[in-house]
């Protein structure tokens, strides 16, 4: 498997409760370096507990997750993302009264002025501030163009179609670049054609050596994309696999055809 033993992210035994009632329940995947990874499960199944849980916005009652070999379970949510893991939110919101080119570009110069680096000193944080400036408007624009938005780049974000905005998304949680993306239903609104320009984009992203990491309520959204999908069903991971053989176990025939 691509990156190794200890690449990528890993959770182990995951657990989470709310009030009383289990919502993950001894939850474990990977997600490699390199391959394109999909939890699947409809809805209530836990995949968005397990995306809090991952991001460090929900604390598991046990269990842990570690990005390459480092365990992050206790790390808030900007520590990890300091540590290269990014997540885009299914009906995330942009800062609307920029314009979508602008929306990158803050991703981009928040990324570097924030990222660790040798030197604290006043002239160290303006020379910082100035080379993240100067290149932030060209690294936006080429994240545009890869996710396929660039015509939208002078719009307001918060009037943009609704198939542009999970793009979007996209691109903001690239400028930060990561080492492990994490989408929440990233194909959701988009049309057939976005759809398949999408699929194409990720698998390029794994060729490149991230770990991409989806959410979708159905396997039919995944087959074309993803190398190893692991299925929630209540909370439990009910099968994992490469999603044409996930896809004949009876268990999960069942669970998609409630």
């Amino acid at each position: 498997m691509p990156g190794g033993e200890h690449g990528g992210l890993r959770v182990d035994a995951v657990t989470v409760r709310a009030d009383g009632a289990l919502v993950l329940d001894d939850v474990a995947l990977r997600a490699h370096p390199g391959a394109v990874t999909g939890i699947v499960g409809p809805p209530g199944a836990g995949k968005t507990t397990l995306a809090d849980v991952v991001t460090g916005w929900r604390r598991p009652e046990s269990g842990t997750v570690t990005l390459d070999g480092t365990d992050l379970t206790g790390a808030a949510p900007y520590v990890r993302a300091r540590a290269g893991l990014a997540r885009t939110v299914h009906g995330g919101t942009p800062f609307g009264s920029l314009s979508v080119r602008d929306n990158v570009r803050a991703a981009v110069e928040i990324h570097a002025l924030t990222r660790p680096v040798a030197g604290r000193g006043p002239r160290d944080r303006w020379r910082r501030r100035r080379a993240a400036r100067a290149s932030a408007a060209a690294t936006a624009d080429v994240l545009l163009a890869r996710t396929g938005i660039a015509p939208y780049a002078g719009h307001p974000a918060a009037r943009v179609p609704a198939a542009v905005a999970p793009l979007l998304e996209i691109a903001r949680a690239l400028a930060t670049r990561p080492r492990v993306l994490l989408l929440d239903e990233p194909a959701a609104g988009l049309t057939d054609v976005r759809a398949r320009a999408l699929e194409v984009l990720l698998r390029d992203l794994a060729a490149e050596g991230l770990a991409v990491v989806l959410t979708a309520p159905d396997l039919s959204a995944v087959l074309g994309v993803c190398d190893t999908v692991h299925v929630l069903d209540r909370g439990r991971v009910a099968a994992s696999g490469p999603p044409a053989g996930v896809r004949g176990e009876p268990r999960v025939r069942a669970l998609f055809a409630r």
